[in-house]
């Protein structure tokens, strides 16, 4: 019996299809006090005053909490400076100035629309460039409104352009992308009998969640409990603390139980989006395809707090030059704090903004050489042994230029018309019906694994042998959150297989900050490589204990190989794990109307081993979902800091209708030397050279090249425009 590779089924899929899963707006009881945030709704601005006497004097209204109230009134998660209620000024559209805290919804509700804020409006910041400005106000009054200014420096630049025999250029932008979770912000908090203040919620990190919290309310760590219900989607947008201190804070305060659960609206105003980047790009290659040098710019939106801005923008560095090995690399990368929404960790955490620039640039560098983009590709793609950007040895295991070769294969059987794409001519294939225009675009991709830049990485996992005439199965504790992703299965897997036990026999302790140890966050594709080599060398360890000492027990922290941090100059060793990912799209564009159709898509990905082969593909297909939305139709609108797009009837994410018929999930498997069985995470690699896929299919079928995300079809409109306009003056 193996259980590695085996399609096993969720053990959770008939509660959730059944509604019998407790999510934590599930958890919400009558006798739970009922909490209202109270938003600014003001991108900048000073707070003259703040009245809740009209709030108080609502029946039912048992208190309004605000930031005198907060012990400790900064958090986050790498720097703390956020506020739980603002004291003075207000940053952006969705900061926090109150709490209301009542019997029933109804009275929250009416209370919190009677707190009085005077404000002061201030001139805003909104956008990074205009965060630049020397006479720009500043977001935060005791610091720079830079975060982070980095550069990356490799070889010489300017000489090696100088030798090219093409130099190429481009600026594109992405924008925010809302993380459209299925289950909104809730909450539940209380005191429990041990005096510890507990807090049942969602998230990616437990102890991470606690220590915030612990922080926040000025307690020690052992007097804060956080648990996990089930999570409905996270996507890096759980990363963050939202409800989880409001309700905290409360609960603590009143000691009373109390519940919160954000509205759609509430959600998408009050926590954080991808991060927008503008990257001006130039490549110079030889006539030969090899890619002689790189000069890129960087400059990224942080909106109002910190979050994970600094570490999403080293990442995107790293991966200006896409899976290539470059001689020549000259990167700026700046992030700055402006008044828009915070920008945060989101799927691909700055790889594939990177990868949009990267992958469109090596496509035009081939066109404008008169050479197959493929073959331009594969020239330059790392290898074993490759030096990328910032100096380090690439991990053993890359195998960016199989999983190329394999995604060409695939596409030529299940794309016809693949055989031509990208080759610039006009062709008859690329008729369609009416004003339509079918093409096809290639582009591949890498992606770290797991926490980068000298970031202490560890996961930590306990197992206990059941042993009855023969070892019959393991209870195994790990502090590792199941956000849909379904890694609750996969380390039931690994140590059933490992111990060599039927998968029913293994049990789980994973959402309880008092029993269970930490693993660290449930984001950077990493728990089935960390968790799983945890609980691997755990059950290994309590096997072996049960041999020598008779105890079948093991408690194992896992270090993978360790990265270090940036230099002055961008050099290190940046991360220990990579995933390899390439995509062949076909589109049909239609010239009259400028709509964009996902006709067939082939998404081969290096998982390492596929631990569930089925949990693999069926990653694979929603990452693809997901980036047809980042890419085609998700545009989520500010105006001077104003979020015009606070809901799904504005905010326009993909349907059913939108995700093609045709998806084909190619699984590779090239072990990871530490993984489990060879296994390392990919849950984020098909998002990350999607949109540079569907340009390059774009421009296969019309001729155009598209710049900036989304794909809207008055931009796909205008540049056809511009196209015909420049056909015409050529004629004339």
């Amino acid at each position: 019996m193996t259980h590695i590779g085996t399609p096993h089924p969720r053990h959770d899929a008939l509660d959730k299809v059944t509604g019998a899963a407790a999510y934590p707006a599930d958890l919400m009881r009558p006798e739970m006090l009922r909490l209202k945030t109270v938003f600014a709704r003001r991108a900048h601005a000073r707070i003259v005053s703040l009245d809740t006497s009209a709030a108080l004097a609502v029946p039912g209204v048992v208190a309004v909490l605000t930031a005198a109230d907060v012990p400790h009134n900064r958090y986050g998660l790498i720097e703390r400076d956020q506020p739980v209620f603002c004291d003075d000024t207000v940053r952006y559209f969705g900061d926090r100035v109150a709490l209301v805290v009542a019997e029933d919804d109804a009275a929250a509700a009416r209370g919190a629309a009677l707190v009085r804020v005077t404000y002061e409006d201030l001139r805003p910041v909104t956008s990074a460039r205009a965060a630049l400005a020397p006479d720009a106000p500043r977001v935060h009054a005791d610091r720079h409104n830079v975060l982070l200014h980095q550069e990356l420096r490799r070889g010489d630049v300017r000489a090696a352009l100088a030798s090219a025999d093409v130099v190429v250029s481009g600026t594109f932008t992405t924008s925010w992308q809302e993380h459209a979770y299925l289950q909104p912000d809730a909450a539940i908090a209380y005191v429990d009998d041990a005096g510890r203040l507990v807090v049942e919620t969602a998230g990616q990190w437990l102890h991470e969640d606690r220590r915030q919290l612990a922080e926040i309310l000025a307690l020690p760590e052992e007097q804060v409990v956080v648990r996990y219900a089930k999570i409905g989607g996270a996507f890096g947008g759980r990363e963050d603390l939202s409800v989880q201190p409001l309700a905290a804070l409360a609960a603590w305060k009143l000691q009373r139980p109390v519940a919160i659960r954000w509205s759609r609206e509430e959600s998408i105003i009050g926590h954080h989006k991808r991060h927008p980047f503008t990257i001006d790009a130039t490549w110079g290659a030889y006539a030969d395809g090899t890619i002689a040098a790189v000069e890129a710019t960087m400059l990224a939106d942080g909106g109002a707090y910190a979050s994970t801005s600094v570490e999403v923008l080293k990442g995107a560095m790293t991966f200006a030059c896409g899976p290539y090995e470059i001689a020549n690399v000259s990167v700026d990368g700046i992030v700055c704090y402006t008044n828009n929404v915070p920008s945060g960790a989101f799927r691909g955490f700055g790889s594939p903004q990177a990868h949009f620039a990267a992958e469109s640039m090596i496509a035009r560098v081939a066109e404008a050489l008169h050479l197959d983009p493929l073959e331009v590709r594969r020239k330059n793609m790392y290898r074993e042994g490759s030096i990328n950007a910032s100096g380090g040895v690439m991990p053993r295991g890359v195998s960016a230029v199989p999983v190329l070769d394999r995604c060409i294969a695939e596409a030529a059987f299940r794309i016809p018309r693949a055989v031509n794409a990208g080759q610039g001519a006009e062709r008859a294939a690329n008729a369609g019906e009416g004003s339509e225009r079918v093409g096809v675009g290639f582009a591949s991709g890498i992606k770290n694994v797991g926490y980068s830049f000298g970031f202490p990485e560890q996961a930590t996992a306990s197992v206990s042998l059941t042993v009855l005439d023969g070892v019959r199965g393991a209870n195994v504790r790990i502090g590792a959150a199941d956000v849909g992703q379904g890694v609750h299965l996969i380390l039931r897997q690994i140590v059933a297989e490992t111990l060599g036990v039927p998968l029913e026999s293994v049990s789980l302790v994973t959402d309880d900050t008092l029993n269970a140890p930490n693993a660290g966050s449930a984001s950077a594709s990493r728990l089935t490589l960390m968790a799983g080599r945890a609980v691997k060398d755990a059950a290994e360890l309590a096997l072996a204990n049960l041999a020598t000492t008779g105890d079948g027990s093991a408690t194992v922290t896992y270090r993978p190989p360790r990265t270090t941090p940036f230099d002055e100059n961008g050099q290190c060793e940046p991360h220990y794990c990579y995933g390899y990912v390439a995509q062949a799209v076909e589109v049909a564009v239609d010239e009259a109307t400028g709509c964009v159709r996902i006709l067939k898509v082939v998404s081969v990905n290096d998982v390492g081993r596929a631990i569930n082969r089925q949990q693999v593909e069926g990653q694979i297909e929603g990452c693809i979902a997901q980036a047809i939305g980042y890419t085609l139709c998700e545009d989520f609108r500010v105006a001077d800091g104003r979020i015009l797009t606070p809901n799904f009837s504005t905010y326009l994410l993909p349907t059913a209708l939108d995700v093609p018929l045709e998806i084909y999930p190619v699984i590779m498997e090239t072990p990871d030397p530490n993984g489990p069985f060879g296994a390392r995470g990919m849950a984020e690699m098909p998002l990350i050279p999607f949109a540079a896929a569907v340009a390059a299919a774009i421009h296969d079928a019309t001729g155009v090249w598209l710049s900036d995300l989304p794909f809207r079809p008055e931009r796909v409109r205008a540049a056809l425009a511009a196209r015909d306009a420049a056909r015409v003056a050529i004629v004339r």
